[in-house]
């Protein structure tokens, strides 16, 4: 399956049923009057949150969508059904912005949660609505309002606890694979990861998930490389595990590169929890790393982690920070007051 994380979609909600002109014309009645019904809505547009979809990959094949007309209504008072509704099932964490691509509609975070993005146009009134004690044989009845129609942006932005970010070659997606059943691609070369990857880690009886994002090179924020576009993909990440080869040949210059474009995207990543971990410490001897370790630290301010997806070195070491740094951003406030306590206005 192809990852799709962003697609432009047109929906059209229904229009409304035109009301009736009919008269009551029985034999041996003698009085009849006015008996046409009004016309039935037109079906609405919803984006709902389902189970089950990891990408927007549905929207590459289609891209229009079209709720049914309302019935319009008929003679003897019989009142035309509403059209039937359009459904988008949607993965959690999509967002629903406006054709301008900024204005944000929906922000779907939870499996159920539904959405309206376009009412059904409201049904007419038939000629048996405007019958009056002045007015005994209207001849005349609404037609149905029109429908909504607009383009609209679908953005995916995946759910995860904790997110890798570094340069290409890093050893994200090799780490992925060592701490969970994730099988990404993994080769000797930059840009292996296309797309982002999703596995679920376990550790002391404690589980999360943790997002493995393309590489990330300078001036990825002016589109060099892949891009800064799936930075997205950890925005709502409560903590990130910054990754640097120890096998680079500037390690510090790797570290600053990586915080630089955190701060051009913006979105209050560069604001998030850090945990930095020097990797593939297997490929080099321990004086050598030692060394760099030293030389990492006056750059980021602390002594960085060691570890080695092959050789597990660390590994159980870095998780278990994560974990802290989840449940720490999960933890309340204690100096924020609860809602129900902020004392309101009265008059």
């Amino acid at each position: 399956m192809k990852f799709l994380d962003q697609a432009k979609i047109f929906i059209r909600s229904g229009d409304g049923g035109g009301g009736s002109v009919s008269f009551r014309r029985e034999k041996f009645i003698e009085f009849g009057g006015p008996d046409g019904g009004d016309g039935g809505n037109g079906g609405n547009v919803y984006a709902v949150c389902v189970d089950g979809l990891n990408t927007l990959i549905d929207y590459r094949y289609q891209q229009h969508f079209k709720a049914q007309t309302g019935v319009h209504g008929m003679g003897r008072d019989r009142a035309g059904g509403k059209g039937n509704d359009v459904v988008l099932k949607v993965p959690i964490g999509t967002q629903i912005f406006e054709e301008d691509n900024e204005t944000l509609i929906a922000d779907l975070t939870a499996f159920g949660q539904r959405v309206r993005l376009a009412e059904g146009g409201n049904g007419g009134f038939g000629n048996a609505h405007f019958k009056s004690s002045t007015n005994r044989a209207p001849r005349r009845a609404n037609p149905g309002l029109e429908g909504i129609e607009r383009w609209l942006w679908l953005r995916l932005k995946l759910i995860a606890d904790a997110g890798l970010v570094g340069l290409p070659n890093a050893g994200k997606s090799t780490f992925l694979a060592a701490v969970s059943a994730a099988k990404p691609k993994i080769a000797d070369y930059p840009f292996t990861t296309l797309h982002p990857n999703l596995g679920v880690v376990e550790i002391d009886r404690r589980g999360f998930v943790m997002a493995d994002i393309p590489g990330l090179i300078e001036g990825a924020h002016e589109g060099a490389g892949l891009g800064d576009r799936f930075l997205g993909h950890v925005e709502r990440c409560r903590v990130l595990l910054h990754l640097i080869d120890a096998t680079n040949e500037d390690p510090a210059g790797a570290y600053r590169t990586i915080r630089g474009e955190l701060a051009a995207y913006g979105n209050g990543l560069e604001e998030k929890p850090e945990i930095v971990a020097l990797s593939k410490i297997d490929a080099l001897p321990k004086a050598e790393i030692t060394k760099l370790q030293k030389k990492l630290a006056r750059a980021v301010g602390h002594t960085p982690l060691l570890l080695s997806a092959v050789s597990g070195q660390g590994v159980e070491t870095a998780l278990r920070m994560v974990v802290r740094q989840i449940d720490a951003a999960t933890e309340p406030d204690p100096n924020e007051v609860p809602a129900e306590e902020v004392e309101t206005w009265r008059p």
